[in-house]
């Protein structure tokens, strides 16, 4: 059987190399395209129509590398991730539970509408998880032609994005498009994520030229759009010198999942200023000499950043806990599910 490697121009590279050969299977993998109700369309050869195959028990999200079997029926394993924006599963029943919107990224553009209030606290939680996604996050404010002023927006959600650029774009008048673009060289992966509404599906539109999503009108009374996607799926950008993008429904619930480094790097800020505290375990409270306070104090430092960041800290540590038991119940049901990588 041929060992025959994937083409590049499908976002293969050297860390799915590695990683391939970890696995130990000869068999070329496909690229997961679309995922619909236990089938994937997976892209094998860029030159030919995708196939199609049930996944019925793998992990598996859109992004992904995956070998299907010989007869074409079934997913019969998954290329370990380079990359995957992971958070807890919205469902009741499952909230121990990680869910993977995307696999095998290389920037995550958060979209925020200007035509909407600027929501500080959700684009915190989507840094944390963008960081840890392991993928460069980049936020984009939309629908810049519907605004008089969109200064205003921009620097608030500046204040939170610490080292993290903000970028303007407009889907209707072209706006930031091939900004966005140049950000997707050949055989690179960016993914959108944001609210239903904000004007994901038309940016899409102009970053691929064409209407190849199902855009609505806004609403009169909120200039908010109408979310139209309803399935995750890996498109590609037009010409030779661009990769793939992946939309994404509109996510509702920012609901972190087990944090590496994401919280330290989303409050950078908050984690710099801690460094000269007087006390190594400062908790930011009342402790003498805690520079943060000091910051607060001074104006340096905007105290709902600083609750803001204790309460992902302990969402995440009850995340952590919860996970813990979920496991053991596992473990004594004698059901121990492999976790998602």
């Amino acid at each position: 059987m041929s060992h025959e490697r994937p083409d590049e121009r499908l976002g293969w590279n050297s860390s799915l190399d590695a990683a391939w050969a970890d696995l130990g299977d000869p068999r070329r993998p496909g690229r997961v395209s679309r995922l619909d109700r236990g089938w994937s369309t997976i892209v094998v050869h860029l030159d030919r129509p995708p196939v199609r195959a049930r996944n019925i028990g793998a992990d598996v999200a859109v992004g992904d590398w995956v070998i299907v079997s010989d007869d074409g029926e079934r997913v019969d394993a998954v290329v370990p991730r380079f990359s995957a924006f992971t958070r807890r599963a919205s469902f009741e029943g499952n909230r121990a539970v990680a869910h993977t919107i995307a696999a095998n990224i290389d920037t995550v553009v958060l979209v925020h509408a200007l035509t909407s209030p600027p929501n500080q606290r959700r684009l915190e939680r989507e840094l944390v998880l963008a960081f840890d996604s392991g993928a460069t996050p980049v936020i984009v404010v939309t629908k810049a032609d519907a605004v008089d002023d969109a200064d205003a927006t921009v620097a608030t959600l500046e204040e939170v994005a610490v080292g993290v650029p903000v970028l303007r774009a407009s889907g209707r008048t072209g706006e930031g498009v091939e900004q966005l673009r140049d950000l997707v060289p050949v055989g690179r992966t960016m993914a959108l994520l944001g609210a239903s509404g904000v004007g994901k599906s038309t940016l899409i539109n102009a970053l691929v030229g064409g209407e190849l999503l199902r855009t609505s009108e806004v609403r009169e009374n909120d200039q908010r759009g109408r979310h139209t996607t309803t399935a995750c799926e890996l498109v590609r950008l037009p010409g030779d010198d661009h990769g793939w993008l992946i939309d994404t429904p509109g996510v509702r619930a920012v609901s972190l999942w087990s944090s590496g480094h994401g919280i330290e790097r989303a409050f950078r800020d908050v984690f710099d200023l801690s460094e000269r505290c007087r006390f190594r375990d400062c908790k930011h409270e009342d402790e003498p000499g805690c520079a943060v306070h000091r910051a607060i104090e001074l104006g340096r430092l905007d105290p709902r950043r600083l609750d803001a960041m204790k309460r992902l800290v302990a969402e995440e540590a009850a995340l952590e806990a919860e996970q813990r038991a979920w496991e053991k119940a596992q473990d004594r049901r004698g059901v121990r599910k492999q976790r998602p990588r």
